[in-house]
């Protein structure tokens, strides 16, 4: 196959711009709703796009940008341990998935199905969603009229639009929002007046933390087994398999250590971008160095101030009405994972580990011990992991009443 040989430097830069865009609200979105510099997820983003491009030997045509898996523990591990300690819980993440890449390269990527099977995943995604499903509402009810119209525009740019405009209902929501909100003169621009034209994101570092660390290691399950689908869908769209060349471990490597990066400067842990697989796909355009150029230009961004003061003077209900759609198609997102998979929903086992999955990460559960403490999310995981390594695979199935 050749690799986009009929377009030229130019041609590929604007694409690859286009490609930034197709990221830019959803890496933008998550620190602003958990109270990081959104300057700080570009810069992290263009610059763990291009550890992971050093990483895969240039090979795969990936963006990486902030993950939503991470919202509600970064806002938990934040209350409890503090920002600086909650950033070594992110570079630990980092780590888990260079731990990980390393047993797949040892042992195949069979080992990950085994430990996280569908029926463990799909309801950890769906508790990431459900999580904070309050917080959206909260945020969305200071200003309605907002919010409805965000959400409505997101919603019909998924539904009616087609192209790269699909891609971007996120983006497209908030500047619907933003704009009826700058009409109706509820835009506060001193932030966007006192911003300098350039100036460099405001790095924080980690502080060791073991109780953050313990908190956020359970969180990767649900992005390590997304990335994995992901890197399989990259391959299905340029024609590649990736999983062998450069190897499933080295594409796990290059998001963890993109991630922990991340970490070490004070931003959000990193993902692959299924959109950016979407944009891929209808732009035809395969060749890695288009996705180099999207990593270039959101460096770039994030050292323009203005960029920043504009992103932090967005209204809170603009970003509560696309959490609402936001946070139901995550958990929407689990429960196709559980379908896609066949799950049997038949067999009492399964029926227990979503069930307990469900009820300890939405619930509010928690384990405390001494100082160390683990609930939401990270104890969901756990909880789920363990029961699915214990319980015999061998259930009767469960006789619903007619």
């Amino acid at each position: 196959m050749e690799f986009d040989s009929k377009f030229s430097f130019p041609k590929k830069t604007i694409i690859g711009i286009q490609f930034l865009f197709v990221a830019f609200g959803a890496t933008v979105l998550v620190p602003l709703l958990v109270g990081i510099e959104p300057s700080l997820a570009l810069f992290s983003a263009g610059v763990g796009t291009l550890i992971f491009h050093l990483i895969t030997k240039g090979k795969v045509p990936v963006f990486l940008g902030s993950s939503f898996a991470f919202i509600a523990p970064i806002i938990q591990a934040t209350e409890r341990y503090g920002y600086a300690g909650m950033l070594s819980g992110i570079v630990a993440v980092g780590l888990v998935y260079t731990l990980v890449s390393a047993l797949v390269k040892w042992r195949g990527k069979k080992l990950i199905e085994r430990i996280f099977p569908s029926v463990v995943v799909g309801p950890i995604i769906m508790v990431i969603g459900l999580s904070l499903a309050s917080a959206g509402v909260d945020m969305a009810k200071t200003d309605w009229l907002l919010a409805v119209v965000s959400l409505l525009t997101a919603i019909a740019v998924v539904i009616y639009t087609k192209g790269l405009i699909k891609l971007i209902p996120i983006f497209m929501g908030i500047i619907a929002g933003y704009v009826l909100a700058v009409i109706l003169g509820k835009v506060d621009f001193t932030l966007v007046q006192e911003a300098n034209w350039i100036a460099l994101p405001e790095f924080t570092m980690p502080k060791l933390d073991w109780n953050a660390v313990l908190y956020m290691i359970p969180v990767a399950v649900a992005p390590l087994i997304e990335h994995v689908g992901d890197m399989y869908a990259i391959g299905a769209v340029s024609g590649k398999d990736y999983v062998k060349d450069p190897g499933l471990h080295r594409t796990m490597l290059g998001d963890g250590i993109a991630t922990s990066f991340a970490g070490l400067i004070g931003s959000v842990p990193n993902t692959t971008y299924s959109e950016v697989t979407g944009a891929v796909s209808l732009t035809k355009m395969y060749n890695p160095m288009v996705l180099r150029i999207s990593a270039i230009t959101a460096i770039l961004f994030s050292v323009i101030g203005k960029v920043s003061g504009i992103l932090k003077s967005i209204p809170s209900a603009i970003l509560g009405g696309i959490m609402l759609l936001l946070f139901g198609m995550i958990a929407s997102v689990g429960i196709k994972t559980l379908i896609n998979s066949k799950t049997d929903m038949n067999k009492t086992r399964n029926m227990v580990i979503i069930s307990v999955i469900l009820t300890v990460g939405i619930g509010g559960a928690a384990v405390e011990f001494g100082n160390f403490s683990m609930a939401g999310i990270g104890l969901a995981s756990l909880v789920g992991v363990l029961l699915n390594l214990i319980l015999p695979d061998k259930s009767k199935p469960v006789k619903m009443k007619k």
